[in-house]
């Protein structure tokens, strides 16, 4: 891989560009918003999204995922309570982006506090308050292009309906004749879970979370960011019945990901006590990261 400049690491203005960037693209379920303001592509935001995806598209290669499993699954960087890793998250908040001034524990506070105020199940919640936890990859040195982002599977070729298909062209697996067939080295609905997804936060905390959490919850940990099936259903090729059975509770989390931001800050102290609750009951006291 080639070396990354302060660029490659950091072409967005901040973690919630791309997010952003989602909510733009996918408007149908949010709050209701001028037509003029999607789509804003003479805005600089989308300038680095472009950019995010162009080494996003070039790097995440088969051979990167296998390589940033070995390092980050060993689960080896540190160890802490779930609500200090939380509050750790924290320092991921940037004083640019002009939308919303909520740091990353309140974001998930706001969207486990819908899931809640909707009747849904505990681990539900739970799932809303826990779900970008995987960002702190960002603090152990990884680009933002392997953190964030729409994800798919690396090992097949590279669907039409991703965002910027064009930036493929610079990845090499589209040259290796493994990959780059429909089904590369998997077979005929032969279920995600023996597929290989982009490497970024959804995986890597689906790693952390798989033995416990009940199953819906770690299908929306996993594929919450997996657009061009839940929205495109581009993939459907490689689903099996279970997957397509599961991704009903993927499309139930992602409006609350999404459209849950608002100016309105939680009161933290308030919360805790609930949350802090729900973790011990579901997770270990503390997580490795």
């Amino acid at each position: 891989m080639e070396n990354l400049n302060e660029k490659d690491h950091s072409p967005l203005a901040n973690l919630d560009v791309w997010e952003d960037d989602v909510l733009q693209r996918y408007p149908e379920t949010g709050p209701t918003k001028k037509k003029e303001e999607f789509r804003n592509y003479d805005s600089p935001e989308i300038d680095g999204v472009r950019e995010f995806y162009r080494l996003n598209h070039k790097y995440q290669t088969y051979d990167n995922v296998l390589a940033k499993k070995s390092n980050f699954l060993k689960f080896d960087k540190m160890e802490m309570p779930w609500w200090k890793a939380m509050e750790y998250l924290n320092t991921l908040v940037d004083d640019s982006d002009p939308d919303i001034s909520l740091d990353q524990l309140q974001h998930l506070l706001q969207t486990a506090e819908a899931i809640r105020a909707d009747g849904y199940p505990d681990w539900f919640i739970l799932t809303g308050f826990i779900h970008d936890l995987g960002k702190v990859l960002c603090l152990f040195g990884e680009p933002q292009w392997n953190v964030v982002g729409d994800t798919f599977p690396v090992g097949c070729a590279f669907s039409d309906k991703i965002v910027y298909p064009e930036f493929f062209a610079a990845n090499p697996d589209i040259y290796d004749e493994r990959f780059n067939t429909k089904y590369g080295v998997y077979s005929h609905k032969c279920g995600l879970d023996k597929v290989q997804m982009s490497w970024g936060h959804d995986e890597y905390l689906y790693q952390i979370t798989k033995d416990h959490l009940p199953e819906p919850a770690l299908y929306m940990i996993r594929y919450h960011s997996f657009y061009s099936q839940h929205r495109e259903h581009a993939y459907e090729h490689l689903l099996d019945a279970h997957d397509r059975d599961m991704f009903e509770w993927v499309d139930k989390f992602n409006p609350y990901d999404l459209y849950s931001k608002s100016p309105k800050v939680p009161v933290v102290s308030e919360l805790k006590p609930y949350y802090e609750d729900l973790i011990a009951k579901y997770l270990p006291a503390t997580v490795k990261l």
